[in-house]
């Protein structure tokens, strides 16, 4: 698989060193990549105030085979949309904080609804009878959800292992069987690693649970989905809000595995408080190991 070049920054890193026309040619492009990638060369030739020839010279110059290859670049680099191109600061700069408690709030409001009793039963059944429950997550905010789960099942006392490295993720996915349970992380749906997971899980008959897009390939493959929806703004510089909407669902799944064995967890979680303040000493009230 080859390497997509970044032309975007061949151009901006070159800029200083072309030539005066070859510049003219950079900034004509820069000021707008989106226009620039379905523009004619001689559209571009004319914003430039260039010949098509120095058009030519430009592309090769930054390293592209012809003024065809640039435009093939400049396509890719624009398929990224034009909140990643336009460099104009968004409405919400000036008031941040404030769009990110909304954003937040808004994720919460808008998965409360979806996450009703009958899902999150069917989703608890099966970890709750498998042998051995096996979380996968890759990347960002999955990765790191992979290993909340773990932190908050082990505790309940069910067996459980969180996987984030893509090869021992398929080795693991390779081991299982009909008595195992797989809760898979992946608010797009669409990472490689995991997918190829979710096929050799299924391939044995293993169980599913995805925490993911329900209109994804992953949900496919799942015996349970409950449903994260990712709802991205232009404000680019703020991580997703999507991720709260993941520990909701995984909290509610927490919590009603919890309840399922009141007694026993009351023990167990009684124990944990024991050597937690032996440990650590504190406050009657500190969070268990959070």
């Amino acid at each position: 698989m080859n390497m997509i070049r970044d032309i975007v920054f061949q151009i901006r890193s070159r800029r200083d060193a072309l030539s005066v026309t070859e510049r003219k040619v950079a900034d004509a492009i820069l000021d707008d990549i989106i226009w620039s990638a379905s523009a004619t060369v001689d559209q571009l030739a004319s914003k430039a105030g260039v010949s098509i020839a120095t058009i030519s010279r430009f592309a090769r110059t930054v390293g592209c085979e012809d003024t065809r290859d640039l435009k093939m670049k400049l396509a890719q680099a624009s398929a990224v949309g034009s909140r990643f191109l336009d460099a104009s600061a968004p409405a919400e700069e000036s008031t941040f904080y404030a769009r990110i408690y909304a954003d937040i709030e808004s994720t919460l409001r808008a998965h409360l609804p979806e996450f009703t009793e009958p899902l999150i039963e069917r989703a608890t059944a099966l970890v709750r009878e498998a042998r051995m429950t096996y979380v996968f997550g890759m990347g960002g905010a999955s990765a790191v959800l992979a290993h909340e789960i773990q932190s908050r099942l082990v505790r309940l006392g069910y067996p459980v292992a969180a996987y984030t490295d893509a090869v021992l993720l398929r080795m693991v996915a390779a081991t299982l069987d009909e008595r195992d349970t797989v809760l898979a992380l992946s608010a797009s749906g669409l990472t490689p690693e995991i997918l190829g997971g979710a096929r050799i899980v299924k391939q044995y008959r293993a169980r599913i649970v995805a925490l993911t897009d329900p209109a994804s390939p992953l949900a496919d493959m799942a015996d349970v989905v409950v449903p994260i929806r990712t709802a991205e703004t232009d404000f680019i510089y703020k991580p997703s809000a999507s991720r709260y909407a993941m520990m909701l669902a995984i909290d509610l799944l927490a919590t009603e595995l919890a309840m399922l064995d009141q007694d026993g967890n009351r023990e167990r979680l009684r124990r944990i408080k024991l050597a937690l303040d032996e440990y650590r000493g504190g406050p009657n009230r500190l969070p268990l190991g959070d």
